[in-house]
């Protein structure tokens, strides 16, 4: 009772010694509240959402000046400055209207929801309404190609996986709601990670090192989908929102739809959603590409119950999809024998997923405890006509528990647990390696410190995994993960951002285990149980600029790795593929990344880009494979209203700098536009829009597809969408 009583009277004392912010946020033109918009505190990472009647309250908000951002779907965003004292109420009214240029929001860098401005790391993220117009395949490397920084892999459509600053595979980190999807995309360049751009709020991408929250496999990046639920354990949402979306298009006979739903009821909240897309075989220049279909159908339902203290949710979801994969076999059959489908191979694959959270608010002096517990269960089948090649299954359990510190002072910052028990099995003609149970654990803190003209960031995580492969040797490794971030302001909306961070990876099963001929890399792979931890120093220097008439960002990084694992062409063939084996060696990555918006008037927008990676072995200079070229984009965003025009043209160089079992690509230049009309009422958005793609009937290959010297890019085709949100 002492300790209850004294819990009490800490939070009463706690809740005195801060203010409330209060405030409405309307329609421009429209003179109607909004209903749904976010409005959020950057620096503290808190968020509410407004009501029917566009109010908001945002409490226990320390003492000072802070900036206060309210956004809301394609709708502009605004920042306003207020001044909370001490038990007092600031007051703040917002009006948003139609325009192309929004602030980007990103939990994935911190835990905590900031604005990218705001972010110690490289950070970008992509909503679900531009993501509505580029969605050309059921997999995620598509959705993201071409935004700063990030390419993708590929083997046909359905396997596309995204690759950040050159880095691949096991070096980036996919997630789900800040959770590992559990699929085997990073396993193999055949394996796809499926995604429905319909069932989630935002995609997010953390460039660079993002070891410390997510472990070691995020040594390259992370990318993280976030749903519509991701938010939930903030307050109840009351009513019925959500959101419905149909997709139509040429060039590959794509169709699709989905919805999700949300009703909320004083404490509790219901949700559930569902969706399908398919995509026959696409159409290329030089013609038809054979068995490059996508299948993906999907649905989740949940219940959540929340208040001011706790909250918790239980939520399940499917995915069932099936995709092809096209072969040199097949395409040199077809021009030889007009053979129709001999030879093509499918891959089907289901994934179950169970997860329950809850949290706890000002409790034991933390502003927030958070526990997620999620339970995955991936299987798939390669299946050669009617039979089945090979089965795979990944069966996951991850813990993770956060505890958010109560702001003091200039201090504030987030420490935590996790864990993993991951269970692989694989049957059949591919089955290159014994099962294997993989146990991993660890634990890590980041601290922040503002100042008034700077502020600083550190962090660091220990993590231990263990592999127990059935009848090899066993190995586990510990390694520690370490960053130290400086913030600087320069001007109004201008900052300044370095970062210096010493990351650790343990080699990956596939590295450590696999023995023989692998069709999803094209070689014949040699494992190396006795390999080394692998270790990164990297350093990332960032200059960012936002205001109304101007947005960009500039970023340099420079990784040295020490005992980097690729694999080394021995120079022989077994089972007709080239035999690699896994080596170790120093190796570094270089580059940069910008993009840049600025206003001509007041509805003519123009925007660029650039990305250029080299990646090399240190000592001999060798070239490492799969690297994107030098890339650019120039484009403009014509802004009347409700109207949106945006054409714009992509760029990439040639690729000479090649790996010796790689071959080279030419350069390119790709035309595409993308049209928008929205209407926006007080309670519901609607956004028709219409995306036309290589224009001029390119024929063009990415340099990061396995299968391109037979398999280009996608010909001229047209999409079309339709989404409506309610709330």
């Amino acid at each position: 009772m002492k300790y209850l009583a004294a819990i009490a009277i800490a939070t009463l004392a706690w809740a005195q010694s801060t203010g409330t912010i209060r405030g409405t946020v309307t329609l421009t033109g429209e003179g109607v509240p909004a209903h749904g918009a976010d409005v959020l505190l950057p620096k503290l990472g808190k968020k509410t959402q407004t009501g029917p009647d566009g109010k908001f309250v945002l409490e226990g908000v320390p003492p000072g000046h802070w900036d206060v951002l309210a956004h809301m779907h394609s709708l502009s965003d605004q920042r306003r400055t207020v001044t909370v004292s001490v038990g007092g109420s600031a007051e703040v009214a917002f009006e948003l209207s139609l325009s192309p240029v929004r602030e980007q929001v990103t939990i994935s860098a911190t835990g905590r929801e900031e604005t990218a401005l705001e972010t110690f790391v490289s950070a970008l993220s992509v909503s679900s309404l531009d993501l509505a117009g580029k969605s050309s395949s059921t997999s995620l490397g598509d959705l993201l190609d071409n935004q700063a920084g990030v390419a993708k892999r590929s083997f046909g459509p359905g396997t596309t996986r995204p690759v950040i600053r050159g880095f691949d595979g096991d070096r980036v980190l996919v997630l789900e709601d800040g959770i590992r999807t559990g699929s085997l995309s990073a396993q193999s360049g055949d394996h796809g990670e499926p995604i429905d751009p319909a069932q989630v709020e935002r995609i997010e991408v953390v460039r660079g090192p993002a070891t410390l929250l997510y472990g070691s496999n995020a040594i390259g990046g992370v990318i993280n989908a976030v749903s519509p639920q991701h938010d939930l354990h903030e307050q109840p949402h009351p009513g019925l929102s959500g959101s419905l979306s149909a997709t139509g298009g040429t060039a590959n006979s794509q169709g699709g739809g989905s919805g999700s739903l949300r009703y909320g009821m004083g404490a509790w909240q219901i949700w559930g959603g569902f969706g399908g897309m398919r995509t026959g075989d696409y159409d290329a220049p030089l013609g038809m590409i054979e068995n490059s279909h996508t299948r993906l159908n999907n649905g989740r339902i949940g219940i959540g119950q929340f208040s001011n203290k706790a909250s918790w949710t239980f939520g399940y979801s499917l995915q069932d999809g099936r995709y092809g994969i096209p072969s040199e076999e097949h395409h040199e059959g077809e021009e030889e024998e007009g053979n129709g489908h001999h030879g093509d191979v499918d891959l089907a694959y289901r994934r179950h997923q169970t997860r329950l959270t809850g949290s706890l608010r000002n409790i034991a002096g933390l502003e927030q405890i958070s526990l997620k517990l999620n339970y995955t269960d991936w299987n798939h089948r390669e299946l050669e006509g009617a039979d089945v090649g090979t089965r795979f299954s990944n069966k996951q359990f991850i813990y993770r528990g956060e505890f958010q510190q109560k702001r003091r002072g200039i201090n504030s910052g987030t420490f935590g647990v996790w864990g993993m028990t991951r269970d692989f099995k694989s049957a059949g003609e591919e089955a290159l390696s014994p099962p294997v149970q993989q146990l991993a654990v660890a634990l890590f803190a980041v601290e922040q410190f503002d100042f008034e003209r700077f502020r600083l960031q550190f962090g660091g995580r220990v993590e231990r995994n263990q592999h127990e492969p059935d009848g090899l040797v066993k190995r586990s490794f510990t390694g520690l993960s370490g960053s130290a971030g400086l913030s600087v302001p320069l001007w109004q909306g201008g900052v300044a951002v370095a970062n210096l961070t010493e990351s650790y990876r343990a080699p990956s099963l596939e590295e450590l285990y696999f023995n023989g001929p692998h069709a999803g890399s094209g070689l014949f792979e040699v494992g190396n149980a006795l390999l080394k931890r692998e270790r990164s120093l990297g350093l990332d220097l960032s200059l960012r600029q936002q205001n109304r008439r101007f947005r960009g960002e500039v970023n340099y990084f420079n990784y040295r790795l020490s005992d980097f694992i690729y694999y080394a062409p021995t120079g022989g063939i077994e089972d007709g593929l080239p035999e690699a084996k896994v080596e170790q060696a120093g190796a570094r990555y270089t580059g940069a990344e910008a993009r840049v918006g600025a206003a001509l008037n007041s509805f003519l927008w123009i925007n660029a880009g650039l990305d250029t990676v080299r990646a090399e072995l240190r000592e001999t200079k060798t070239p490492l494979p799969r690297i994107p070229p030098v890339r650019g984009r120039i484009g403009f965003d014509i802004n009347r209203k409700g109207l949106s025009v945006r054409p714009e043209l992509v760029l990439a160089n040639h690729q000479h700098r090649i790996f010796e079992t790689e071959t080279g690509t030419a350069g390119f230049a790709v035309p595409n536009l993308t049209a928008s009309y929205s209407i926006a009422k007080q309670h519901a958005l609607h956004v028709f829009g219409v995306n036309m793609f290589n224009l001029s009937n390119r024929l063009y290959r990415n340099h990061l597809s396995l299968i391109k010297e037979f398999a280009p890019e996608i010909g001229r085709g047209v999409r079309f969408n339709y989404t409506v949100h309610f709330y």
